[in-house]
C-alpha cells in the first residue's frame, strides 16, 4: 500500500501540471511515478500486492515518507539546476579561422 501515496501525489501533480508547462514539474511527476512503480515492483516481488494490508497505517506512513523524500530530492535538483533550461544559449559553435 505504500505505493499509493506517491501515486496519488503523481496524479495530483499531473492534474495541476496542465496549468504549468514547466520541465521542473515534469521532473517531479517522473520522480513520483518512479517511486510508485518501485513500490509496486517491491510488493509484487515480496508477494504483498493486495489492496488492504494488515498494517495499513504503517504502509501509508511509509508511503508518505517516500513521497517526502522524493519531494526533497526534487527540491535539491531544482536548486542546483540552472535557472534557464534552454541549452541553446550554452552551445558554442566553432567557427573556422580566416586565412
Amino acid at each position: 500500500m505504500c505505493y499509493t501515496v506517491p501515486l496519488a501525489a503523481s496524479i495530483i501533480v499531473s492534474a495541476t501540471r496542465r496549468s504549468r508547462k514547466s520541465p521542473r514539474v515534469w521532473w517531479l511527476n517522473l520522480l513520483l511515478l518512479g517511486g510508485a512503480i518501485f513500490g509496486i515492483v517491491d510488493h509484487i516481488w515480496n508477494g504483498e500486492l493486495i489492496l488492504v494490508s494488515d498494517n495499513l497505517l504503517h504502509d501509508l506512513g511509509l508511503g508518505a515518507l517516500i513521497t517526502v523524500a522524493i519531494f526533497a530530492c526534487w527540491g535539491i535538483i531544482v536548486a542546483i539546476s540552472k535557472p534557464s533550461l534552454d541549452i541553446s544559449r550554452d552551445v558554442v559553435v566553432a567557427r573556422p579561422k580566416d586565412k
